[in-house]
């Protein structure tokens, strides 16, 4: 035992499970928790944001690109409900964030005294965007509920967690047990009789389809060596990109995987939540089984497979391999037929101009093994169907939560998260001035992230929508900006302006290569940018049903 504060309690017990790297803001009810932070010297690093939304953001895009746990802390009432945007977008897409905030004094929660930052039923907030959400309520508890917030964050469908900490306890003293890390609870299993089913149902088509989310990173070699046994194509739509290579003859962008589509005969989702063929492609194949392997049960109500194998990604695919091998031999070979499909769509694709002129550019100077963190941006649209992507965890999205915004914090999380990669944050002119303030962060701490800006003067989507549907009448979406390198420069970040996408390649290398926080401002043409949608929901073919 030892005598600590709540807030020591609280810090000692995070790092002892792991925790190197926490952001956030300090305030007066988590004193005691930065005080811990401060005496924790280099066992973690501390990176102070200059708005809890960006701390957030950045404990979102440390964990989506590292797979491990990414932490923030923040002051509660207002303080905390600036993280909702990345709390909803870190459960919608299944990233593991753990927030710690702090709480009015115990005595005073859900009495409506007017204190200091207090907002009713924070707690109930937390748990609606949230796994798993607890108030630690005296030092002597804060190793327990901490050791039980890492096991959520382990086990299952990893999802956000937080723990709240009311402003007396985090200052008072007390002696404190510690307690060992949690083993998380053990994954389902995959039923026997469900892995005969789908085997069987698999081994009489001749055209399936592997579809994975990023439920299946962990399972990647054996989604490749289920797709080489069946010569099926792998394709994905935002988090489960680079478990297959895009470059592998069976690794398929899903503009390219759509021109299969309607002759599909057997659908193999892996860890994926089917956004993309209920909500993008809006149609099955005719007669096609759908097998679905998730950790989740509830998917499988959510979306009812012909064949719903509830268990983790790995045991389960690895299951469904060997249950395969007994069934089916040697196939024969599709990859003419993949590679034919992969050639169309790149064609059709380089229709978006100018987006995939300056996409190809940052591909081509982007290591195989770097990270693109994209936006809700023109370029960023036309990413979604056309960037490839080689390695898992390198294309960060904000998932189907499409949090306008969420890009340049979150890039900056996952340049710190992964010093050794270049890291490339894709940005419009509207969503990067939702965070910019961050700049500073990246200034104070050095953060060599390099950021391209695309400055179309609009909400370009909302701008045309509105012309499109109002006879013309526009409000709200035509921007008035800043000098984009002016003010990077005004924080202290380098900055650069390419008019082109030639004139982009040398400044993007030139970014790369200086070790330190860089802005490229791109001018865009309001309108110029090709419309996106038709490769992002095309129209479903007459012979698929909806």
């Amino acid at each position: 035992m030892a005598r600590m504060t709540g807030g020591a309690a609280m810090m000692e017990s995070v790092i002892a499970h792991g925790i190197d790297t926490v952001f956030g803001l300090p305030g007066v009810q988590t004193y005691e928790y930065w005080d811990a932070l401060h005496r924790a010297g280099d066992r973690v690093a501390v990176y102070s944001t200059r708005h809890e939304q960006g701390a957030a953001y950045m404990a979102y895009g440390y964990a989506q690109s590292t797979g491990n746990i990414g932490t923030y802390t923040v002051v509660p009432g207002p303080g905390v409900l600036n993280t909702t945007a990345a709390l909803c977008t870190a459960y919608g897409s299944n990233v593991p964030v753990l927030c710690v905030t702090g709480q009015v004094p115990l005595a005073y929660i859900g009495g409506g005294h007017d204190e200091l930052h207090e907002i009713s039923d924070q707690l109930g907030i937390l748990r609606g965007l949230t796994k798993w959400a607890e108030r630690v309520e005296q030092p002597a508890a804060a190793p327990g509920l901490v050791a039980e917030a890492f096991r959520q964050l382990r086990s299952g469908r990893p999802r956000p967690v937080a723990l709240e900490m009311p402003w007396d306890v985090c200052g008072i003293s007390a002696e404190v047990t510690s307690v060992e890390p949690l083993e998380p609870y053990p994954a389902p299993e995959s039923d026997p009789a469900q892995i005969q089913r789908a085997a069987v149902a698999i081994s009489k088509a001749k055209r399936p389809m592997i579809l994975v989310g990023g439920g299946a990173i962990a399972a990647r070699e054996e989604v490749l060596a289920l797709a080489e046994m069946l010569e099926a194509p792998v394709t994905s739509n935002r988090a489960g990109r680079g478990i297959v290579s895009s470059d592998h003859e069976l690794g398929m962008l899903y503009t390219a995987a759509y021109k299969l589509w309607s002759e599909t005969d057997a659908v193999i989702t892996i860890g994926s939540r089917m956004e993309l063929q209920y909500l993008r492609w809006r149609c099955m194949p005719k007669d096609a089984p759908l097998i679905r392997i998730d950790i989740d049960p509830k998917e499988m109500l959510r979306i009812r497979p012909d064949v719903g194998i509830i268990a983790d990604a790995k045991q389960a695919t690895g299951a469904l391999i060997e249950a395969l091998n007994k069934q089916i031999g040697k196939r024969p070979s599709r990859r003419n037929e993949i590679t034919n499909a992969k050639s169309a769509a790149a064609k059709e694709v380089e229709q978006l101009q100018p987006q995939m002129s300056y996409l190809n550019v940052m591909r081509d100077v982007l290591p195989r093994d770097g990270i693109f963190v994209d936006e809700i941006t023109q370029v960023g649209f036309a990413a979604w169907s056309s960037y490839p992507t080689y390695e898992p965890r390198t294309y960060v999205t904000s998932g189907h939560q499409g949090t306008l915004g969420f890009g340049y914090p979150t890039a900056l999380g996952a340049k710190v998260g992964n010093p050794d990669k270049p890291v490339l944050s894709i940005a419009g002119d509207g969503g990067f001035m939702f965070a910019s303030n961050e700049l500073a962060t990246a200034a104070q701490y050095n953060i060599p992230l390099v950021t391209v800006v695309f400055n179309n003067n609009a909400y370009l989507n909302v701008l045309r929508d509105q012309e499109r549907l109002f006879n013309g009448r526009a409000v709200g979406s035509r921007l008035r900006n800043p000098d984009f390198v002016k003010f990077a420069e005004s924080f202290g970040v380098s900055a650069y302006k390419a008019d082109s996408a030639t004139a982009l390649r040398p400044v993007l290398e030139k970014a790369f290569a200086a070790d330190a926080p860089v802005l490229i401002e791109v001018p865009v043409e309001t309108g110029s940018e090709t419309v996106p949608w038709d490769f992002i929901m095309p129209p479903p073919p007459d012979d698929l049903r909806v």
